[in-house]
């Protein structure tokens, strides 16, 4: 019988595993609804650890969104560690939602959310331990329809086999336009089968399903052309965009977990899009335009999320959250109206640019006060011309020294490697900066214990951005670059005690580059690491680079390609990318434009604040740039606490 719980089956393993809490659900504001009181059953899995899945926003959102359904219900299940896994299969055990430990197969839906491509192993693991067919056409009208979403949606031609549909853009919406197609075909007894259902799933809005689209290739590799096998679906799927934010103040009542996980805070969404313009930043592309919530939805959002868990920290979340135009009086009356409480405000970083002391003292008025992370991304200001990365040396050196002028003893400065026509030199200029740092901030602050952490990411460039035609550095390119970066950082000892720092090296970047730009050639690497042991590649202690090259070079060289085709070599213009079918709204004549504008190290202005330069988003989706001042402001609140 469908929808019974195997929780009977499943608590008997759990005090074999590590970590059985992640397993067992309950947390404060979790929802478990009657499975026979709804038409619609929706799985909704981040592709990772418990840990890292339970505080994803954008999960947390569309559960709240679907089970306020009257029609539909949602839970929530992520990725089954290796120790649990090999007990689920000895035991014919299913995998589970933790809500109600409901067999995912029972579902009607299965959505995942995909962050990064490297959780692309742990959805056929799901799917295996689900007892649902890998691959989309062994599925019939028995199995769930699963449907990718996230910023890697946005090329899901890697995992086209896997997954029946894609969804491109906001989510909040097309889940409700989803759950009526599945309920309306369930209710006239599923007619056409799973075919007339992914078909009407395919004319929905922002919804695209790969096996209506057949891909051809030339003589030399690249893709010849993508074309429709059915006239009833669109030639190019485009992106869907929720407009007014404050229609959708999601999520009412956060999640709060059971064990500990990456962010132990409660957040708020302040705005979303990004038209800052840096070339190698795919969510700031694809989520444009800019759309602010106002003061007064921000504040209402705190309030009721603060009620509903407990937390003692806000996150105010977006790209770039300093650029709301109303954020100094967000921070303040914020301040304001918790003054006396714990109850502390925080940004995820923060623009060289966009910082003032005014604004980080109200983020810390009422909590404690905790480092402050900069991302210049570029460590010589020619570098971060090329990537429209607008910030001098001198304001840089500048603002973090006003910050240890005024009681902060940690900054972390985040920085990329591998940036196109990047060169040893622009890389040893990061070593220079922090050695700047760690000097002038001594003597501005007139102490010794001052610190600056150094993080270094490898760039991988993505699909929908002016970078998508780069070549990627390879992985010794990167190794080499962070060994002299570290060689001179640690040359002046009185200095370099001083600096941390962090980074990866640079094989999970050229497994994430195949990932994001490959195409449908790609899915049997995925299907043959994942075979082979490939799961949780995210995480270093069980990413496995030799097993990504063996299996590309086992998959690909049949088809006369290898992983340097995918990863290291320079598109062309007239080259039909995989995803030249899927529109963000980006035109990609101007994305041409913005490429060469980078190898002349041209910079773009924003357009928050100038005149458009047609990128093409709003005009193609109908949308607009929505920002304040509005005017308004927090009134207190009659009784502050919990």
């Amino acid at each position: 019988m469908s929808g019974q719980s195997l929780y009977p089956r499943l608590e008997p393993l759990l005090a074999q595993v590590q970590k059985p809490i992640q397993y067992v659900g309950g947390e404060l504001n979790a929802q478990v609804k009657a499975w026979d009181d709804v038409a619609v059953h929706w799985a909704l899995m981040y592709p990772d650890a418990y840990e890292v899945g339970l505080p994803n926003q954008g999960l947390m959102i569309l559960y709240e969104v679907l089970n306020e359904r009257p029609d539909a219900l949602a839970e929530r299940t992520y990725a089954v560690w290796p120790d649990l896994a090999a007990l689920m299969r000895e035991h014919g055990v299913g995998q589970f939602t933790v809500d109600a430990h409901r067999a995912v197969r029972d579902f009607d839906v299965l959505g995942v959310s995909f962050a990064t491509e490297l959780g692309y192993t742990n959805l056929l693991e799901a799917l295996d331990l689900a007892g649902v067919p890998l691959h989309a056409a062994d599925r019939d009208e028995t199995h769930p329809v699963v449907v990718a979403g996230g910023h890697a949606a946005f090329n899901p031609e890697p995992i086209a086999d896997f997954v029946d549909c894609a969804v491109l853009g906001d989510g909040e919406q097309v889940v409700g336009d989803v759950t009526d197609v599945v309920a309306a075909w369930k209710e006239q007894g599923r007619p056409g089968g799973r075919v007339e259902l992914l078909a009407r799933l395919a004319r929905v809005d922002g919804v695209y399903v790969p096996r209506f689209y057949a891909v051809s290739y030339g003589p030399d590799g690249a893709i010849a052309a993508v074309a429709r096998t059915r006239d009833d679906v669109p030639v190019r799927v485009g992106k869907r965009t929720v407009m007014d934010l404050d229609e959708w103040p999601y999520p009412k009542t956060p999640l709060v977990p059971l064990a500990e996980s990456v962010h132990e805070r409660m957040s708020v969404e302040i705005f979303r899009g990004c038209t800052r313009g840096c070339r190698f930043c795919q969510a700031g592309m694809i989520t444009r335009p800019v759309r602010e919530r106002t003061i007064t939805g921000i504040g209402s959002m705190v309030d009721q999320g603060l009620r509903a868990t407990g937390y003692e920290e806000v996150g105010l979340l977006s790209l770039s959250s300093a650029d709301h135009s109303e954020i100094g009086q967000v921070a303040k009356e914020l301040a304001d109206r918790y003054e006396g409480t714990n109850t502390g405000l925080s940004l995820p970083s923060t623009r060289v640019d966009a910082f003032n002391v005014t604004l980080a003292n109200e983020l810390s008025r009422n909590g404690r006060r905790s480092g402050l992370t900069f991302a210049p991304e570029g460590g010589s200001e020619r570098i971060r011309r090329v990537i429209n990365k607008t910030v001098s040396k001198e304001d840089l050196v500048r603002t973090v020294t006003t910050a240890y002028a005024n009681g902060w003893t940690q900054v972390k400065l985040y920085f990329m490697c591998g940036l196109p026509t990047e060169t040893d030199e622009d890389v040893l200029e990061i070593a220079e900066l922090a050695v700047e740092v760690i000097r002038a901030g001594r003597e501005a602050s007139g102490r010794k214990d001052v610190r600056c952490t150094v993080s270094i990411g490898g760039f991988v460039p993505k699909p929908h951005t002016p970078f998508q035609w780069a070549g990627q550095a390879s992985a010794e390119t990167i190794d080499h670059r962070l060994r002299v970066l570290r060689q001179a950082i640690n040359a002046d000892r009185r200095t370099g005690r001083s600096i941390g720092l962090r980074y990866h090296d640079g094989q999970p970047g050229v497994v994430e580059g195949l990932l994001s730009r490959g195409d449908r050639r790609v899915g049997r690497v995925i299907e043959r690491v994942w075979r082979e042991g490939g799961r949780f590649d995210g995480w270093s202690e069980h990413f496995s680079y030799e097993r990504w090259t063996a299996a590309a070079a086992a998959e690909l060289a049949p088809l006369g390609l290898d992983l340097d085709w995918f990863t290291t070599r320079e598109r062309t213009q007239d080259e039909v990318l995989p995803w030249d079918h899927l529109d963000s709204g980006l035109d990609k004549e101007w994305l041409w434009d913005d490429w060469q504008d980078a190898l002349s190290e041209e910079e773009v202005a924003d357009c928050r604040w100038t005149p458009c330069y047609d990128c093409g988003v709003c005009p193609t989706n109908g949308t607009e740039i929505q920002i304040g001042p509005t005017g308004r402001s927090l009134l207190p609140l009659t009784v502050v606490g919990r």
